[in-house]
């Protein structure tokens, strides 16, 4: 089977890119832009709010959004290519979790009010949202978290605590899983929740990671009132709803492209560089190792697509995008160990060194892909999903 993009979709491709070539200068992006954490890489948060209110203007955050939602009703494989070309040239696609995840999710479980406050200043960059839902006991098994959320007349009184909460700093909003009932069973005590994140009692403190960046964060809550009209969907049903939000993050080709781009260039180097007088492509082992992940690029690609489709039929897909989150953050992880072992020791340093090759990307693309197998489920759990909901193997 060959699969070709309609002549519309490909134009839409071409009015992307010319738009990129215009208002994002990849000479000012260093290192980690194809990080998962990555936004933009060198790029101040005032810079890449400036651009990210241009994508609105063009409605290109909220492209496959329905119409009357304040999306484009484009179609999904029109947001895949937009997905596609914003990764590829390292632009940030969205600053935190409310296009992809947040403005779905409201679409689907909220009520006619949050969808009036919430959707608008989505689709307008107006906001950024964090989303909070993993703990310091409760990441990989996440309906073993112990945030509570007690009802108080008009509101819920909230306490515990979230843990690797990106962009939690600078966040407006943030969705939130709580325990609202500690005697039911583990996945049916839960709800959810939208809270401000100025709401008095909460707390964020900076989690520092290996590629000395500032994205990830510890959020705490002192008896943080959040009012009932800001719970979403049903009361200690919110582990349901929570499921399609994790659907929507798995789902994505961003880690398949950016890696795809960072190959490419890996490609162009041992082309272009010599080793004990001959052409590191010359090398059979480093020549077969670059097929390998060329095809494997190719499988990733296909998989997103598969999940594009999916929704585009719309339904949720839920083995399918893990199959695709697997795939494409063992891939990413692939990728980094080969760069790696292919630049020898100078693959060691990071940007800023005039001695680092590619300019550090590949040490910083390393250190970042250690992430990707625990970040939005770790591999473990997705390979549940696929054995229990895609094979209908039983609970181990």
């Amino acid at each position: 089977m060959e699969f070709r993009f309609s002549p519309e979709e490909e134009a839409f491709r071409q009015e992307v890119r010319e738009f990129l070539r215009q208002e994002w200068s990849e000479e000012a992006t260093e290192g980690g832009a194809e990080s998962p954490l990555g936004y933009g890489g060198g790029r101040g948060l005032d810079e890449i709010r400036r651009f990210q209110k241009k994508l609105a203007q063009k409605g290109w955050l909220t492209l496959a959004w329905p119409k009357e939602h304040g999306g484009m009703g484009a179609s999904i494989m029109k947001q895949v290519i937009f997905n596609e070309e914003m990764a590829y040239h390292r632009a940030p696609q969205q600053l935190g979790v409310g296009p992809d995840r947040v403005g779905p999710t409201i679409i689907l479980y909220g009520t006619e009010e949050q969808k009036r406050e919430h959707l608008p200043r989505i689709a307008n960059a107006e906001v950024i949202w964090c989303q909070g839902f993993s703990e310091p006991g409760a990441g990989s098994d996440l309906a073993s978290l112990q945030t509570s959320a007690v009802p108080d007349g008009d509101y819920f009184v909230i306490n515990g605590q979230k843990i690797w909460t990106s962009l939690a700093h600078v966040a407006d909003w943030m969705i939130l899983l709580a325990r609202t009932d500690p005697d039911a069973p583990k996945h049916r005590g839960i709800s959810y929740f939208l809270v401000d994140m100025r709401t008095p009692g909460i707390t964020v403190r900076p989690l520092v990671d290996m590629t000395g960046r500032h994205a990830f964060n510890q959020v705490f809550f002192d008896n943080v009132r959040v009012p009932r009209k800001n719970l979403v969907g049903e009361l200690n049903r919110g582990w349901y709803v929570a499921a399609a939000t994790l659907d929507f993050e798995r789902s994505g080709i961003n880690r398949v492209m950016a890696g795809i781009r960072l190959y490419e260039e890996l490609v162009q180097y041992a082309r272009e560089t010599e080793r004990d007088g001959r052409p590191l492509m010359a090398d059979p082992t480093i020549r077969h190792k670059l097929a390998e992940l060329k095809i494997e690029f190719e499988v990733g690609r296909l998989l997103a697509y598969r999940v594009a489709w999916i929704q585009s039929q719309g339904r949720i897909p839920n083995q399918e995008a893990s199959m695709s989150k697997l795939f494409g953050s063992e891939l990413q992880q692939r990728l980094a160990r080969a760069g790696i072992e292919m630049l020898g020791l100078g693959g060691q340093l990071r940007p800023g060194s005039k001695w680092a090759p590619m300019a550090g990307r590949i040490a910083d693309y390393y250190l970042a892909s250690v992430s990707t197998t625990v970040a939005a489920g770790t591999s473990e759990v997705m390979r549940n999903i696929i054995a229990m909901r895609g094979l209908g193997l039983p609970r181990g």
